[in-house]
């Protein structure tokens, strides 16, 4: 299975993009933060495990936002995953 990642935070409220993601059946995962790109890309790397439960948890067309891992769990384990929610279709 393919996904899809993304920094645009507004993608679901674009109805031509929340479109298509939904009629091409897309599982798409928004990066959420403000970090450098490195830093984003390590929190992804070490959140792999829950983002792979996730997708396979929530059948497409699905979206869901990527967090980093809080600051107080960085100062303990600077490789602590961050979370994943669901973001569409909503609950």
């Amino acid at each position: 299975m393919l996904v899809a990642v993304s920094r645009d935070q507004r993608i679901r409220y674009k109805p031509n993009e929340l479109a298509a993601v939904i009629e091409h059946k897309v599982s798409l995962l928004v990066i959420v933060g403000r970090a450098p790109h490195p830093e984003l890309a390590r929190s992804f790397v070490d959140t792999l495990r829950t983002i792979s439960a996730f997708v396979a948890a929530h059948p497409p067309p699905v979206t869901g936002k990527v967090y980093r891992a809080t600051p107080a769990e960085l100062e303990s384990n600077r490789h602590a995953p961050g979370r994943v929610e669901l973001w569409y279709p909503k609950h």
